[in-house]
């Protein structure tokens, strides 16, 4: 899957390869250490967040947490009403 941005596209296949080489080498044998990624993530999380920006993504409404709460199961408003 590509990311968000297209210009993340390569980052984003770099830390998946990342992830999954520490998750089955490394913490699926007990080092939970999980660093070894971290500054591709850092690189790649930036990249999404100006994608994010350009393509107009309020960064309020990705932080909500709604599962577990009364909001759940709730349609989100529509445009233009609150």
């Amino acid at each position: 899957m590509n990311s968000i941005g297209e210009e993340c596209t390569d980052l984003k296949k770099k830390y998946d390869d990342c992830f999954n080489t520490w998750f089955s080498e490394k913490f699926l044998k007990g080092d939970h250490d999980d660093s070894m990624c971290s500054s591709i993530f850092r690189i790649y999380q930036e990249c999404v967040k100006n994608a994010m920006k350009q393509q107009n993504i309020d960064f309020k409404e990705i932080d909500k947490d709604i599962l577990g709460t009364e909001n759940e199961f709730k349609a989100p408003p529509q445009e233009g009403t609150s």
